[in-house]
This record gives structure tokens, sequence and C-alpha cells, in this order.
């Protein structure tokens, strides 16, 4: 008990020093929205703490883990291919494999405890999936520090392409799913939730290999923008929440024919939490919409120029609008929502990837 209030200390003055280290440190490369980003970070790592205490353990590791690589490399990038720690672990994109490899993993020990019930696999799926996710959050830190070693002009927040936000996805949505599975204290969905996922790093391992994406590039001057900074992670948890939704509906409508009805959680739990899952996702993603307008008057001269991304973003938005008219103001509830929010990932996933394989625009900076 004293080491936990101890360490519950150290994380909140560690979470004030580091963004005061920064900011003394690197005020003269930072504008003030930047400023207002890395201290509006710190504390909202500590408020998301006192209701999550597992997040503060993720933030703590991942954050040791990354100085620790970032002390490795000794400002010289080839290090990554000479320390041993590096090139199997701590380098950004080892780090990445190694998030590629746990999800799996993790989703076949997530199936395991649903079809066998047995605590040890649920535990194991947990545990793998929080690993993995530490070595997501790790490898994009490191691969942040990494663009800069290349140059000072070539640095950024690796968020800019579509395999630094494949990688965020994959992360924004493992956590959302921990943190209900940590509420709930039930596991089962893991099984549904981690298939996304699985997918996911699917496209990241394809991407890697067949296109050479995890190679880090300078970014476009559109994107030289502290609105990256907030838009982009805005819109994941968004597609993160959408993407939970859909999954959890899948398993809402096997339960409703009676498939594994007995091995998952009751119908008005699924229901619920496919409700709460698209209300956190609508309010984000409202808010990036929002902050991609105005980032798109900066950029461009205009709020809204009927671009095919910003067309399908309203579409997506327009999609869940109803879907949550119908529930509250409504009241319908049962298969008929489930059907929708699985539809609604299928928009959501033409809207995310499908507008930059098959339409041109303003926000083509994704091509495959």
């Amino acid at each position: 008990m004293i080491f936990k209030k101890i360490f519950n200390y150290l994380f909140i003055v560690s979470m004030l020093m580091l963004p005061a280290l920064g900011l003394f440190k690197f005020h003269q490369y930072m504008d003030y929205y930047e400023m207002f980003i890395l201290v509006g970070t710190g504390l909202t790592f500590i408020w998301m703490s006192n209701y999550w205490q597992s997040f503060k353990y993720l933030v703590t590791s991942v954050l040791a883990l990354s100085f620790i690589s970032i002390f490795l490399y000794e400002g010289n990038l080839l290090s990554g291919e000479e320390q041993f720690i590096l090139k199997y672990f701590l380098s950004s994109q080892s780090a990445i494999m190694w998030m590629c490899s746990l999800y799996p993993l993790s989703l076949l020990m997530y199936w395991f405890y649903l079809l066998k019930k047995q605590a040890f696999f649920g535990n194991f799926a947990s545990q793998l999936t929080w690993i993995a996710t530490a070595m997501g959050f790790i490898g994009l830190l490191v691969r942040w520090f990494e663009s800069y070693l290349i140059s000072i002009d070539v640095g950024h927040i690796p968020i800019s392409n579509l395999y630094e936000v494949f990688v965020l996805f994959c992360l924004i949505t493992a956590l959302l799913h921990l943190y209900y599975e940590e509420k709930m204290n039930r596991k089962e969905l893991g099984a549904f939730v981690l298939i996304i996922i699985t997918v996911a790093v699917g496209f990241i391992l394809w991407y890697t290999f067949s296109k050479g994406a995890d190679a880090i590039q300078p970014l476009v001057p559109a994107l030289q923008s502290y609105w990256m900074k907030i838009h982009v992670p805005a819109n994941f948890i968004g597609y993160g929440a959408f993407a939970i939704a859909a999954m959890i509906s899948i398993a809402y409508l096997l339960a409703d024919k009676g498939i594994l009805r007995s091995r998952l959680p009751s119908l008005i739990i699924l229901d619920d939490l496919t409700y709460k899952a698209i209300a956190i996702g609508f309010i984000f993603f409202t808010i990036a919409t929002i902050l991609g307008a105005v980032w798109a008057a900066e950029a461009w001269g205009g709020y809204w120029s009927w671009d095919p991304k910003e067309t399908w973003a309203l579409i997506v938005w327009l999609n869940y609008a109803g879907w949550l008219h119908l529930r509250l103001v409504k009241g319908l509830r049962g298969p008929m929502l489930a059907w929708w929010s699985v539809i609604g990932l299928v928009i959501t996933t033409f809207a995310f990837l499908g507008v930059n394989l098959f339409l041109s625009g303003l926000h083509s900076y994704g091509e495959l």
C-alpha cells in the first residue's frame, strides 16, 4: 500500500517535471500551441491515471524503455543496427514488430479463454495485449526520436502516413478494449476486438515488407502544423471506438442467434457496451472533424471544400449521429442497431483507407 502511494506521487511529479524539462530545453523550437499540447498531455495523463491505475503502469513502462532506447542511440542512428537491445527490442521498427507478433498471439489466447473458460488463458491474453500495446507506443516514441536523428528538418511526430496511423489505430483500439475489460472484469470480448486489431497488424506487415513503408519520410508542407498533433489522435480515438462497437455488435448478433451465448456477456450488456463505444467515438470524431476544418482553413484557406476525405468524414458522422438518434430518442434496441454498427465499420473503413486508395484530393498523403 505504501509502495503504491509512493509510486502514485512519483508518477504525478514525473508528469509535471517532464513537460517542464521539455519546455526548458526545447522552447526555442516550439510555438505556444505546441507548449500547450505538451503541458496538456502531462496533465491529461495525471487525470487518466486517477481513474485507471493500469494506465499509470503503461505510461511509466513506455517512458522508461523509450528513454533507455534514446540513451543507447547516443545521437547516432546507426546504433540501431549495432547494439543488440536496439536491434532486436527497442529500435522503433523492432518494437513495432514485437507489437505485430504479440497481438495475434493474444487473439489466439482470448479464443482459448472464450472456448475453455480457463482463467490462465484470459490472464495471459490480457498480459500479452498490455505488452504489445507498450511495445507499440515505445515504437512510435522512438520513431519520433529517430526522425530527428535523420535531420532536424525531417523530425516530426509519427502520425503522418498510413503506416504510422495504422500502428496508432492498433494501440488506441487496444487501450479502449483494455479499459473496458478491466472495468467490467470480463475478458470474453477480447476474442472479437483483437480480430480487428490483428487485421490491422496484417496490413502493417504487408505494407512494411512489400512497400517499405516503415521508412521515415519528411512531412509534406500541409502537414507541418501543430494541428496534426491533436486532430489525428482525436480522429483515431473515434475510429478505434467505432471498430470496438462493430466487433461487440458481431458478438451480439452471434449471441442473439444462440451461438456462444452461454460464453458471452448478456445481450443487454453487449448492447450497452456498443452504445458507450459509439458515444465515445462520436464525441472524439466530432472534435476531430471540427479541428480538421480549422486546420483546413489555415492550410488551404477554407473550412470546407467537399474534398473526398471531408465528404466521407461527414458521411461517417451522419451515420453514427443517426445511430445515436434512434437509440436515444426513439429507444431502438436489438439486432437492427447491431447490424447498423457493423455496416458503420465498413463505411468508416472506406473513409479511413478507401478514400486514399480509390479517390484523390487534398488529403491524399497515404496512397499505397
